[in-house]
């Protein structure tokens, strides 16, 4: 007969902080507007003469990726200012497409009122832990 392992622990999860939380939100929503966007640029030939339109499709999908892989990394702090550089490249694509200004704008301030705000409520959150703490000693 076999012998029964005992069973193992359950796997605490890491605690994520609210600008990881809400930054990951936003990025995710964005990576499938930018890669429609891509489309748009395709559709439009918006790129300049001598660039193949299927550019337009490869841009907006690397992009999208890119904007996952950072909403992965938001544990690190450079992770933070990799999104902000991917929010500056979304609002360079409006030279292509003009439109995409407006994206740029909303979700830009969706991306600085997820860091920004997100960081405030981590200092709190931490803040009122360390009290929390020293008080229950």
């Amino acid at each position: 007969m076999s012998e029964a392992k005992p069973a193992r622990a359950p796997r605490q999860r890491r605690a994520r902080g609210a600008a990881e939380s809400l930054g990951s939100i936003v990025l995710g929503f964005e990576c499938v507007i930018v890669f429609l966007g891509g489309l748009v640029v395709y559709g439009l030939q918006a790129l300049p003469a001598g660039i193949a339109p299927w550019w337009g499709i490869v841009g907006g999908a690397v992009v999208a990726v890119l904007m996952l892989l950072t909403a992965g990394l938001l544990r690190h702090r450079w992770a933070i200012w990799v999104g902000w550089a991917l929010q500056v490249l979304v609002a360079l694509s409006a030279f292509l497409v003009p439109t995409m200004l407006i994206v740029a704008v909303i979700f830009g301030g969706m991306w600085a009122y997820a860091t920004i705000k997100g960081a405030s409520l981590d200092r709190r959150n931490a803040q009122l832990r360390a009290a929390q703490t020293d008080n229950g000693d």
